[in-house]
């Protein structure tokens, strides 16, 4: 089996029921600063994309934050950033307060509408569907990037905004041009969240994603179609991250990303300014300090991430 074939479905879209882990956002005060250290990290940053929903006559209305992404094969980094004030910040805003770094992990779908309706039965107090929209520059001149996401009220995913979403436009997100990293990243893997309590958080993911967790090595895990989510406790996070303290409980402190080379991303980190440490097969770097607390853990194969290792 290649690598590619191990982290899951290869197309980019899901179909079906199928839930893949599509993105992962860093809430930041600094866009600019930001987007320098995702490059620092061996990142190719896309351009600012300002964020809008349809408003009366579709005339856009600006939602208050803009993006800049790191595009990969599979899946995506953002960076989420305050440009304006409006009545949808304030959760952005109450993120910043406790810490800056990851608190919005996304998960692609179908249907997002449908994934809503299935949320309400299964308990949740669901947020209205948002059709967000943002343009995006293409060699060809400007589009437009649609999505349609299916969120849960504030509080009920009490470890932050955690999503579905439908894309509507995939050559407009995922253009060739923005795929190819200095550090050789191509996919998205896993999402790692320390709690307080593990059974409770999983009990309440298992309802969130209609899917059972399994057992692993380093406490509960969710092993989507493409991708997944990691329930560990503190001690856990600890053996991986030693050096960054928790600023908070829920803590979406890592996530991990497959790379062509191992030993050429580490290189490359070393040579930007970076210091990874190894952790036998992974490579574990701090976030710079413009994207907040936590960590990248990078890998040259899914497999060789402690919760994935087959025993």
């Amino acid at each position: 089996m290649t690598e590619a074939a191990s982290l899951g479905v290869e197309r980019q879209l899901p179909q079906g029921g199928e839930i893949f882990l599509d993105h992962i956002a860093h809430f930041v005060r600094d866009g600019a600063a930001a987007a320098r250290a995702m490059i620092q990290a061996g990142f190719a940053a896309t351009p600012v994309s300002v964020q809008s929903n349809p408003g009366p006559n579709g005339i856009p209305v600006p939602t208050g934050t803009s993006n800049i992404t790191a595009m990969m094969d599979r899946g995506y980094i953002e960076i989420l950033f305050k440009t304006s004030e409006s009545p949808a910040t304030r959760e952005f805003d109450d993120g910043l307060a406790c810490y800056t770094g990851l608190h919005l992990i996304a998960f692609a779908v179908a249907d997002a509408r449908s994934q809503s309706a299935r949320l309400a039965s299964a308990g949740f107090r669901t947020a209205p569907i948002v059709a967000l929209r943002r343009p995006v520059g293409t060699e060809m001149g400007e589009t437009e990037a649609a999505f349609t996401v299916a969120r849960v009220a504030p509080g009920e995913m009490r470890e932050g905004r955690i999503q579905f979403l439908t894309h509507h436009t995939e050559d407009a997100v995922w253009q060739k041009r923005w795929l190819a990293h200095p550090n050789g990243a191509f996919a998205l893997i896993d999402a790692i969240i320390a709690v307080a309590d593990v059974y409770e958080a999983t009990t309440r993911f298992t309802r969130f994603f209609g899917r059972e967790p399994a057992r692993t090595a380093m406490g509960q895990g969710f092993f989507l179609d493409r991708g997944g989510v990691q329930i560990v406790n503190q001690p856990a996070f600890a053996q991986i991250l030693p050096t960054v303290a928790i600023p908070a409980l829920p803590f979406i402190g890592l996530y991990a990303v497959c790379v062509a080379d191992i030993a050429k991303t580490e290189s490359l980190l070393r040579m930007n300014g970076l210091n990874p440490t190894r952790q036998g097969p992974v490579l574990v770097q701090p976030f710079p300090l413009a994207l907040g607390q936590g960590a990248f853990l990078f890998v040259a194969r899914a497999a060789d991430l402690p919760w994935r290792r087959q025993t």
